[in-house]
Parts: C-alpha cells; sequence; structure tokens
C-alpha cells in the first residue's frame, strides 16, 4: 500500500491550481472590454433572432411541416453555444498557436474553395456549399484565417526585405477571387478585397500600386456587371430605387415602420412579408420592432469594437500582430457595415449576415472562432511596459 509522503501536493490540487493559474493569466491577459462589446451584442442578436424567427418560420412552412414560431431561435441558441466554446478555446491559444490555426484553416479553406466547383451544391443559382456529412461553406471560414495568412506573409519582409511579399499577396488574393467568382459569390470577393487592401496599406505598399490595385478592382466590377446576370440585376435595382417588392425596399419599410422607439416585441407586422428576416435583412426586424434608437445603439457597439482594436494597437510593436488584428476588424465591421447599409437602400443587396446578430450555423460558429483568434493574438501581460511600433523599422515594402 502506498504511503503518502508527508508535505507533498495531491496530483489533482497542483493540477487545479495549474489550471486556476492559467486561466487567471487568460484574464490578466486578454481585452476583458473587447470580449464584454462581444457578449453584448450576441444577446442582442439572441433577442433579434427571436423578433424576426416567427416571420422566417412562416415563410418556410409547407403544408407537410409547420414549423414553430421560436424555431430558428432555439437553433441559435445552440449554435451560439458551440460559438461561444469555440470562442473561448481559441482566445487561450498562445499567439504562436494562434497564428498556426489561422493559416491551418486558411489553407483548408482555400483547398475547399477548389473543391466547390467539382463536387459543391448548387442553392439559388450559386454553388457554395461542401456537404460531407454536414453543410459547410468554405469562404465563411476562410474569413477566419484569409487575415492572419495574409499578415504573415507581409511580416516575412520585416525578416528579410528581399522577399516580393506585395507579389505574393497579390497573386493570393487573385486566386481567391477567381475562386469566389466562380461559385460566383461577389460579396464575398468585395469582402475580402477591402480587408486586403486595409492590410497592404498599413504595410506600407506604395501609392503607385494602391493605383494599380483600385484599377483592378475597379476593371473586376465592370466585367462582373456584364457577365454576372445577378449581381447586375442587383446594382440595376439599387440604382434605380427598387419597387415596392424588392427585398432591399421591404427592409427600408420594415426598418422605418417602427419610428424612434419600436412597435413592441413581436409587434412588427412588415417583417412577417420579408424574406430572410432572421439573417440577412434582422437589421430591419430590430428597427421595427425596437425602434431607430435601439439600431443607432447596434451601430455604436459596432464602431466602439473597432475603436477598440485600433485602440489595444497603439502601443503594439510586433508588425504581425498590427497586420493581423487591423485585418479581422476591417473584415468584421465592413460585413456589418455593408449589411447595415443594405438594410438602409444604401448599397445594393449583397446577401451578407449581420455579424455576431444574424442567425446562422456555421457562420456564427466561423464568426465566433474569428473574434477568438483576435482576442488570442492581441494577449499581452499588462505590467509589461511596450515601445509603440513603427513602420519605419521595417524599411520600405514595395517590392
Amino acid at each position: 500500500m502506498a504511503t503518502a509522503v508527508p508535505g507533498a501536493t495531491p496530483a489533482n490540487v497542483r493540477y487545479n491550481r495549474n489550471r486556476r493559474g492559467q486561466l487567471a493569466i487568460w484574464w490578466q491577459e486578454i481585452d476583458r472590454t473587447f470580449l464584454a462589446l462581444v457578449l453584448i451584442l450576441m444577446g442582442i442578436g439572441a433577442i433579434a433572432v427571436a423578433a424576426g424567427s416567427p416571420a422566417s418560420a412562416r415563410r418556410l412552412s409547407t403544408s407537410q411541416e409547420h414549423l414553430p414560431s421560436l424555431y430558428f431561435f432555439w437553433l441559435h441558441l445552440r449554435w451560439q453555444f458551440v460559438g461561444l466554446c469555440a470562442m473561448f478555446w481559441a482566445s487561450s491559444l498562445s499567439k504562436d498557436s494562434a497564428r498556426r490555426l489561422g493559416i491551418l484553416i486558411a489553407g483548408m479553406m482555400i483547398f475547399g474553395l477548389l473543391l466547390v466547383p467539382v463536387v459543391g451544391s448548387e442553392v439559388n443559382g450559386a454553388k457554395r456549399w461542401l456537404h460531407f456529412g454536414i453543410s459547410l461553406q468554405p469562404s465563411q471560414f476562410l474569413g477566419t484565417g484569409f487575415p492572419i495568412l495574409l499578415a504573415w506573409i507581409l511580416s516575412w519582409r520585416a525578416r528579410d526585405p528581399n522577399i516580393p511579399v506585395v507579389a505574393l499577396c497579390f497573386c493570393l488574393m487573385g486566386l481567391i477571387g477567381a475562386l469566389l467568382m466562380a461559385q460566383p459569390d461577389f460579396g464575398s470577393t468585395m469582402l475580402f478585397s477591402g480587408t486586403f487592401f486595409v492590410m497592404i496599406l498599413l504595410a506600407g505598399i506604395p501609392l503607385k500600386r494602391i493605383g494599380m490595385f483600385a484599377g483592378a478592382g475597379i476593371g473586376g466590377i465592370v466585367v462582373m456587371y456584364f457577365t454576372y446576370a445577378n449581381g447586375r440585376n442587383r446594382i440595376d435595382s439599387f440604382l434605380s430605387g427598387g419597387n415596392a417588392f424588392d427585398q432591399v425596399d421591404l427592409a427600408q419599410r420594415t426598418l422605418l415602420n417602427g419610428g424612434w422607439f419600436g412597435q413592441g416585441f413581436w409587434m412588427g407586422i412588415r417583417k412577417m412579408a420579408l424574406p430572410e428576416a432572421h439573417t440577412d435583412y434582422i437589421f430591419s426586424v430590430i428597427g421595427e420592432e425596437f425602434g431607430l434608437i435601439a439600431c443607432m445603439v447596434i451601430v455604436g457597439l459596432y464602431l466602439a469594437l473597432l475603436v477598440r482594436v485600433m485602440l489595444r494597437l497603439v502601443d503594439e510593436e510586433d508588425l504581425f500582430t498590427v497586420l493581423a488584428a487591423s485585418g479581422i476588424a476591417s473584415q468584421f465591421g465592413g460585413q456589418a457595415f455593408i449589411n447595415i447599409l443594405v438594410n438602409l437602400q444604401l448599397f445594393p443587396s449583397k446577401g451578407m449576415t449581420l455579424p455576431l446578430i444574424s442567425y446562422g450555423g456555421s457562420s456564427t460558429v466561423a464568426m465566433c472562432l474569428t473574434v477568438g483568434l483576435l482576442l488570442a493574438i492581441t494577449r499581452r501581460n499588462p505590467f509589461i511596459k511596450r515601445e509603440a511600433f513603427s513602420l519605419r523599422a521595417i524599411g520600405d515594402v514595395s517590392s
């Protein structure tokens, strides 16, 4: 029989102490303000999906199957739980581990985009999904790893000035853009292009090359207009002001129907005629039931998230951290404000969800995982004084 050694600490006690120590370190190092803002948005999302669920449930019910009014709400809570688990797990990673995971996800999703034209499933005229027991849209999870992969490549310049990082990034963006437009998915192409543009600006690319990129982007939009019928119809509808039966016009009318303070929870009427009330047009549902004041609060929360990331990076000295965090923030903010502008009839319809608020399965998990990686990348010891980062330290990145 084993005898206890006087003064020895049992293994389970040491393990619990170690876990508590790791949790305390995690709590000290993550951006708690950013995390709080994210959780507030997710809470608003749960309430908003509960408000929009009856409209979508009624539209999708058939004579054979009647969906309960809160069908999408209960599903959304399950996906939010999975998303929160993914977010907290990712936020516990070290910066190096988060970088490796982001690069791995980006590589796998690019491979997935290559598979989509071959074995992908077509829905509503677009082939964007892979089915391997579960349904997966590679472009959604590509958004998790794309800024990290791009930041990793751009940061090579700090170690070796002779590496043509900008040329490599242009080739990568060209490949991703071509694969997305083959589906076709013009909205995601625009979102990734905007993220790419922000990151190469931060990396110090010369104005001449910025002009070349802008010209290529305008040329791509022109080509899309004449070759992609759905995109052309959306742009034409937007420029002509739409009509009473246009989705974007219905969304704007629904949003404004609530006035400043809204009709009240589950009291909205126009939302019942609104397609995708729980996803693409959930901002309009919020406007009708909770009012324009609530919409302004949500816009303020998104702006606060972006400002918080920028403040976090003010005294950051690591180039990779600056680029990756800025890229993730710009992608997140770009998707949010495109969705809001579409609901306000100020931008052509793009089929984008409202991050952390709209109903979604894989999209909710992907967004939470992205937030978790951002928290991991920006982790820092609060007791270490840092020297502010300067682009001049890495020299010219014009290659």
